[in-house]
C-alpha cells in the first residue's frame, strides 16, 4: 500500500521540480532528487528504489549502519547529518556523498579515515546561513580560508555546498538565502584548488525545493514529500 503512496508522492513531486527547474532555464534531468529515508524502514527504500530514486539521505550514523547491508548497491548513499568526529570511520567506506562537512576538526578526522582505507571522500561544506554559531556550518567569510585547508588533504574531495534553510522565512527571505548560496558556489567555482570540484549546490527540502531549483540548485533533498510524516 504504501508503495502506490510513494508512487503517486514521486509523480507530485517531479512534476514541481520540472517546473521549477524550467523556470531557471533547465530541465528535470539537471536536478538530483535525494530520497530523504532518514526514520523510514528498508522497505520504504526498497520501493523508492523500485521507483527510480537512484540516491538517498540519512542522518543518524547507527540508523545508516542498521540499513546499510539490506540497500541496493546501485542506490547513492548521502549522509546528510551532522557528523561526530568518532563516528566518521563507520561510514566512510559506505556513503557516497558528506554533505555536511562543517569543521576542521571533522575535515581531518575524514581526511584520516579516508587515507587508511585509500579511498577519496566526496564531500559538500555546509554553509551556516545564520549568526547563530551553535547550528551546524560554516560561515561565508570562513569558506576561502577552509578551502585552503582542505587543499591540504589529498583524501578529500569537495563537490560543492549545502545548506538548511532557516525556518519561519519568507519566499522573498528564502530567495535571499538561496541566491546567496548560489553566489558563493560560483565563487567557489575560482578557486584554483585540484581537489575542490564544484559540481553540486545543495539546497532545498519539502518545504521550499520550488525555490531552491529557480534559484540555482542542482540537487533537493526530500523526504516528508515523497515518504509522508517520519516515523
Amino acid at each position: 500500500m504504501h508503495n502506490e503512496f510513494i508512487r503517486e508522492n514521486l509523480i507530485k513531486i517531479n512534476k514541481k521540480i520540472e517546473d521549477a527547474a524550467r523556470k531557471s532555464g533547465r530541465n528535470i534531468e539537471d536536478i538530483n532528487l535525494v530520497a530523504v529515508t532518514k526514520t523510514h524502514p528498508l522497505d520504504y527504500i526498497l520501493d523508492a528504489y523500485e521507483l527510480g530514486i537512484d540516491s538517498i539521505g540519512e542522518n543518524r550514523v547507527q540508523e545508516l549502519m542498521d540499513k546499510y547491508y539490506g540497500i541496493p548497491k546501485e542506490l547513492n548513499i548521502n549522509f546528510i547529518g551532522q557528523l561526530q568526529t568518532n563516528k566518521v570511520k563507520y561510514i566512510i567506506d559506505k556513503v557516497d556523498l558528506i554533505q555536511s562537512l562543517d569543521r576542521e576538526s571533522l575535515l581531518t578526522k575524514i581526511q584520516n579515515e579516508a587515507a587508511k582505507r585509500g579511498i577519496i571522500a566526496n564531500c559538500l561544506i555546509q554553509i551556516n546561513q545564520t549568526k547563530d554559531d551553535n547550528r551546524a556550518g560554516i560561515g561565508y567569510d570562513e569558506i576561502e580560508v577552509f578551502c585552503e585547508k582542505i587543499a591540504a588533504c589529498p583524501n578529500v574531495k569537495v563537490r560543492g555546498l549545502m545548506c538548511v534553510a532557516p525556518l519561519g522565512l519568507n519566499e522573498k527571505e528564502m530567495r535571499d538565502v538561496f541566491s546567496k548560496m548560489s553566489l558563493a558556489f560560483w565563487r567557489l567555482k575560482c578557486y584554483n584548488i585540484d581537489n575542490i570540484v564544484p559540481e553540486i549546490l545543495s539546497m532545498g527540502m519539502t518545504d521550499d525545493f520550488e525555490l531552491a531549483i529557480e534559484e540555482g540548485a542542482n540537487m533537493v533533498r526530500i523526504g516528508s514529500g515523497i515518504f509522508g510524516r517520519r516515523l
